[in-house]
């Protein structure tokens, strides 16, 4: 078993980065991620709770794919909570796809910045556990690193998509403007 974890302070308030996570994708820069499908959206004592089906293109080669018996198009399953209150947004997210070889749990929590102003924090970690698979520490290592790589196009997209929902606001302001 793999443990990876990370921290990333993004410079905008926690409604700004809570409502991009919600935009995320599709993205330019997570051409990977090719479907999200709701699958059940409750509020509970005012946590919005939400089961959502994530779709992705792992891009494996063929041989792989063939060896492995995977289709295209792989499956995870996030489950995230929203409490405006406390100001906390959890994403827990675990692959479904080779679940008996390979299982995936990655957990990420979007919090105001304890010290910094209008600013939030994300506090990222994923656990990787390889079962039944010849050099599985091998193999677990080098998920992690993918995870890593994959973690900051992640960031990144979340900025595309915060400059991308600033400007839909500066060009509806202008719109306004007599």
């Amino acid at each position: 078993m793999k443990i990876w974890t990370s921290e990333h302070t993004f410079s905008h308030p926690w409604e700004t980065v809570v409502t991009a996570s919600w935009r995320k994708y599709p993205n330019p820069l997570n051409p990977a991620v090719v479907g999200l499908d709701v699958l059940d959206r409750q509020v509970n004592n005012g946590v919005l709770k939400t089961r959502r089906l994530i779709s992705t293109e792992w891009g494996m080669p063929q041989w792989a794919a063939t060896i492995l018996g995977a289709d295209k198009i792989s499956y995870a399953v996030e489950q995230s909570e929203v409490d405006s209150k406390k100001k906390t947004m959890t994403l827990i997210s675990k692959n479904i796809t080779f679940s008996n070889e390979l299982s995936i749990m990655e957990k990420l929590t979007y919090t105001p910045h304890p010290t910094t102003p209008d600013s939030t924090l994300l506090k990222q970690e994923a656990v990787i556990a390889v079962h039944g698979v010849p050099l599985s520490s091998y193999c677990e290592t080098f998920i992690s690193s993918m995870i890593s790589s994959n973690a900051h196009k992640g960031r990144q997209a979340m900025e595309f998509v915060i400059n991308g929902m600033k400007n839909v606001l500066e060009q509806e302001d202008r719109e306004q403007i007599p």
